[in-house]
């Protein structure tokens, strides 16, 4: 699965929102059941995971983590603790529980992004906010393709971690 796309919709009364037609017929290609939600770890934004894609990230990172280790089991008990499963109606709509449009800041309007094996959901508000800006997207990206051809690791970012 691929999803592309930057799509406004908005939340009804209800809390419900359609998801955006050429997502629907991706998943639908993919033969998915339901969806998993869940508030995104580094930016204010909430994910839509198809299952497969959640069981896979769920597999890994499970197996990275000791069910021995007290730290560990809270990492992994933090990310499927915020994470609630979701299936669409006949509609094509789903349902964003409060607390998760409360942890992304979404108010009515949102902003489908699709990213490339999940789906963002942005409030809408914010939807001329670029995510970066232009020319440090350019460079970034940039140094990203030039270390990727010569095969180098990826520049070090501020706090020593590789760019991902």
């Amino acid at each position: 699965m691929r999803f592309l796309g930057n799509i406004e919709a908005k939340i009804d009364s209800k809390g419900r929102v359609f998801l955006p037609a050429t997502f629907r017929k991706e998943l639908q290609a993919g033969g998915e059941d339901f969806l998993v939600v869940r508030k995104d770890i580094f930016q204010p934004c909430l994910v839509l995971y198809p299952a497969s894609v959640w069981n896979r990230q769920t597999d890994t990172l499970r197996s990275r983590l000791s069910r021995w280790d007290a730290t560990h089991q809270a990492v992994f008990r933090q990310f499927v603790a915020d994470a609630e499963a979701v299936t669409l109606d006949a509609n094509g709509r789903f349902l964003i529980m409060k607390r998760h449009l409360k942890a992304a800041g979404i108010n009515q309007s949102v902003r489908f992004i699709g990213m490339d094996d999940t789906i963002e959901i942005w409030n809408g508000e914010q939807a001329d906010t670029p995510f970066m800006e232009q020319e440090e997207f350019g460079k970034t990206l940039e140094a990203i393709m030039k270390t990727a051809a010569s095969g180098a690791q990826p520049p070090a970012n501020d706090d020593g971690a590789a760019n991902r």
